[in-house]
């Protein structure tokens, strides 16, 4: 039987085997490119690939699993296993990842007093239910069972968030109890013996998350970890993540990179590249940082890493190779012939034929939810996308102040369907700095007065749950607490769900009223455009949204992902496999009012300089 032994060196079968492992997460790649990444990350002589499973991604509603298509990780093992790549899964019900809410699916928010990433029974009991589904897809792909599976990992960077070695131990007892019988991993930085050892469980390999000073970083971990234990960086942050609002992209030093990346290498030390390819964040899907303000992260995950979003071999790529190749010898790099092809295409700017009004068309795709209270969007059955909540003040009585005591992430406010004001973050309420609620005041704040009886309509976006840190049980979107209109408390709301999801999008489509006129309310818009694409190979192109405002793109009904003016990134990926030969529709759902004619359809990507 094989099986991995974990000594002073890692030994598979009995023989030693560094470690050269790069990322790829499945959910940020169409599963059609999945060979593709992976022979070229064997192609740059790794022997390993690493990868996260994101719980929200595979249990969207609770009871509901996702586990075909681009959810159907066992296929994507499948495909590793085939080049003889092994596999480090990192399965934990929290993965960070600059990933919507670290994975934690979002109807955890909906049960009032939840406590996350602790040994909480109602948490471990979700986290049960849901592994009693994950993990026996996982145990065939052991290398104990024949498979390339060779590490699992506990939890992620937990001592980061918490010291509970109960909940860790509760973790690795139910994976065992389903089946896993290979070693255990955790992975914490190493500038803090508090964070590093706190985050550790006996008996599971202690791992490093850094990206630079290797050298030194090791003889940190050293210090903290048991004798004679194999040293390993789970993530050599190779580059990093970019924000919405960011002065330009994100880049890491490539003389940097190399330096650490050959230390390791030529010393026999273990490392995953983090990231190896980054992928999109599709959807609604990216996460957010907070420190002192919100930052929501770009559909691009892109990450300056190895291979780009589109899966481009970049200089970092040839770089870090020609180290590998240096180090351990031509042979080592078993290059296999690339599969899948895979072709780049200018097809040009298209002009917006119809569009249609949101509030037009509100209670096509929508139906009221009528409360007395603003109620969340978890609590109204809903994860992602936009809400909007809807009043009407009496015939005698204009809305002068309004004061949202909860309400995140962004907001439109209408009066009687124009446009009153917009704020972000702390502009809508600064209640966790101690400070009272910010007040919204009639010709202040108001770009027009409110009228006597008006119809009072708030649009509120989760621009992405926020994946790090201890605000993760602070993640509630939509409006949460109460509206003060005029000092006091209103009641009296109809809520209306916006998840703009495949089956919302449909409905708009064949059911929608659609001309065109276009207002400066938020508006969907339509691009027709037939695509000359030779058969048997995919053709990918990016969406220029220059002259657009911020919202969301559709490509034959699947989401992309959000664009925003503010940059840094200025064009959105569109995958070959999204494509059809012919006719295809793209569209566009805009906020601001401010809208191009045309949209344009590039070879490369373009970022903010």
């Amino acid at each position: 039987m094989s099986r991995v032994e974990i000594k002073d060196r890692f030994f598979i079968n009995g023989e030693p085997v560094q470690i050269l492992s790069g990322s790829i997460h499945y959910f940020r790649v169409v599963p059609e490119y999945w060979r593709d990444r992976l022979e070229k990350l064997k192609n740059m002589g790794c022997n390993t690939v690493e990868t996260y499973i994101p719980w929200n991604f595979h249990e969207p509603e609770k009871g509901h699993f996702l586990w075909d298509g681009m959810h159907d990780f066992c296929r994507f093992i499948e495909i590793a296993q085939e080049l003889d790549l092994y596999i480090i899964i990192r399965p934990s019900p929290y993965i960070c990842a600059e990933w919507e809410w670290g994975g934690l699916p979002a109807w955890l928010l909906a049960e009032d007093g939840m406590k996350l990433r602790c040994s909480y029974r109602p948490y471990l009991n979700h986290i049960t239910d849901y592994y009693n589904q994950l993990i026996p897809k996982l145990v065939p792909y052991q290398i104990d069972n024949g498979g390339k599976i060779i590490l699992i990992q506990v939890e992620n960077e937990y001592g980061y968030f918490g010291d509970d070695k109960d909940y860790l131990k509760f973790l690795a007892d139910l994976m065992r109890k389903l089946g896993i019988t290979l070693p255990f991993v955790t992975s914490d930085g190493p500038w803090s013996r508090d964070v590093f050892t706190a985050g550790q469980l006996e008996g599971a390999l202690p791992t490093g998350n850094f990206g630079s000073a290797c050298q030194w970083q090791f003889s940190q971990m050293k210090k903290m970890m048991p004798e004679n234990l194999p040293l390993m960086n789970m993530e050599f942050w190779v580059g990093w993540f970019d924000a919405w609002g960011n002065k330009k992209k994100k880049a890491s030093k490539l003389v940097v990179n190399k330096m650490d990346y050959d230390y390791v290498v030529k010393n026999g030390h273990n490392i995953n590249l983090y990231m190896f390819h980054g992928g999109t964040n599709f959807g609604f899907m990216n996460g957010s940082n907070y420190y002192g303000k919100l930052t929501p992260d770009t559909t691009s995950y892109d990450y300056d890493a190895p291979l780009s979003e589109d899966g481009q071999l970049t200089k970092k790529y040839f770089a870090l190779r020609d180290i590998i190749k240096n180090a351990k010898g031509e042979d080592f790099i078993k290059t296999v012939e690339l599969s899948t092809r895979i072709e780049r295409k200018a097809f040009g700017k298209i002009c917006w034929q119809e569009s249609a009004d949101l509030f037009e068309n509100l209670e096509i795709i929508s139906s009221a939810k009528k409360s007395v209270n603003p109620l969340s969007m978890e609590k109204c059955g809903q994860a992602y996308g936009y809400i909007l909540y809807r009043t009407k003040m009496q015939e005698d009585l204009p809305a002068k102040e309004i004061v949202f005591k909860k309400c995140a992430d962004r907001i439109i406010a209408f009066s009687d369907e124009n446009k009153a004001f917009t704020a972000f973050d702390r502009q809508i309420c600064s209640e966790q700095h101690g400070i009272w609620p910010l007040t919204f005041k009639e010709g202040k704040n108001w770009k027009i007065n409110s009228s006597k009886g008006a119809r009072l309509d708030f649009l509120v976006e989760n621009l992405g749950r926020v994946n790090f840190g201890h605000k993760l049980e602070e993640q509630k979107k939509g409006i949460s607490e109460d509206i003060l209109i005029n000092s006091h408390c209103h009641y009296g709301w109809d809520i209306f769900n916006l998840p703009l999801d495949e089956n919302q999008i449909r409905l708009l489509c064949e059911k929608g009223s659609w001309g065109k006129e276009s207002g400066e309310n938020p508006a969907f818009f339509k691009f027709d455009f037939d695509a000359d694409m030779e058969d048997g190979i995919y053709t990918d192109c990016y969406l220029d949204f220059s002259g657009w405002g911020k919202g969301v793109a559709f490509v034959n009904g699947f989401n992309i992902g959000r664009f925003w003016e503010k940059g840094p990134q200025k064009r959105l990926y569109i995958p070959g496999p999204l494509l059809h030969k012919g006719k295809n529709t793209i569209i566009l759902f805009e906020t601001e009012g401010k809208r191009g004619q045309s949209i344009d359809l590039c070879k490369d990507a373009k970022w903010k300089k």
